[in-house]
């Protein structure tokens, strides 16, 4: 009696993507993109290099497709989620937390991210949306966790000095350094908008 025949599975599409990018932040990460070659790509995703170009058709697709799906400019995250109303500094912890920048996969894509920016303009403009995402995004949350409605000013003063430390905090968890008080700047910046309100 002969076997049945057993049919080779064919490897899911969602699958395949996610390997080759996984390859990719990880060599990239190591070699830089400009010398790996999509072979290598391939190769350490366990694809055929024409599986790999069917779904990136060229290199800079790839690098594209990376910081697109895996470092979002936006939208970065839900503001209901995070907002404590009335505590502005409760709000901005739990925005920093939600957003997860020092996770093992964002330190990794942003060891790929400062490698390129300088020599591909596609890195340095996705790198622009991500920041000016970030500012947005903090608005938002002081806007909604604040009990009187912030002037525009201050409120993209304090935005803008949260993301600075939010991205100094990232960064030194990549370079081993020390990192920066996410809660002590929460509550100073919230003290100062607090500040600011009672002055009016």
């Amino acid at each position: 009696m002969t076997p049945p025949l057993t049919r080779r599975r064919t490897p899911d599409s969602a699958d395949v993507r996610r390997r080759i990018l996984d390859a990719a932040t990880a060599l990239f990460a190591r070699d830089g993109f400009d010398a790996t070659a999509t072979s290598a790509v391939a190769r350490a995703a366990g694809v055929p290099k024409g599986l790999l170009f069917y779904h990136f058709p060229t290199k800079i697709d790839l690098l594209r497709n990376l910081l697109a799906e895996r470092l979002p400019a936006s939208p970065l995250c839900g503001v209901a989620s995070v907002v404590v109303p009335g505590d502005i500094a409760a709000s901005l912890v739990a925005l920093h937390a939600e957003l997860g920048l020092d996770q093992h996969q964002s330190l990794v894509l942003r060891i790929v991210v400062f490698r390129e920016a300088q020599t591909h303009p596609e890195v340095g403009e996705h790198v622009r949306r991500l920041r000016a995402g970030l500012v947005a995004v903090t608005e938002e949350v002081l806007d909604a966790a604040s009990v009187r409605p912030l002037g525009p000013e201050d409120r993209r003063s304090a935005a803008r000095t949260f993301v600075a430390v939010v991205l100094d905090h990232a960064n030194a968890e990549r370079f081993g350094g020390a990192e920066s008080d996410i809660e002590g700047a929460a509550r100073l910046l919230a003290g100062g908008l607090y500040a600011g309100q009672r002055a009016r």
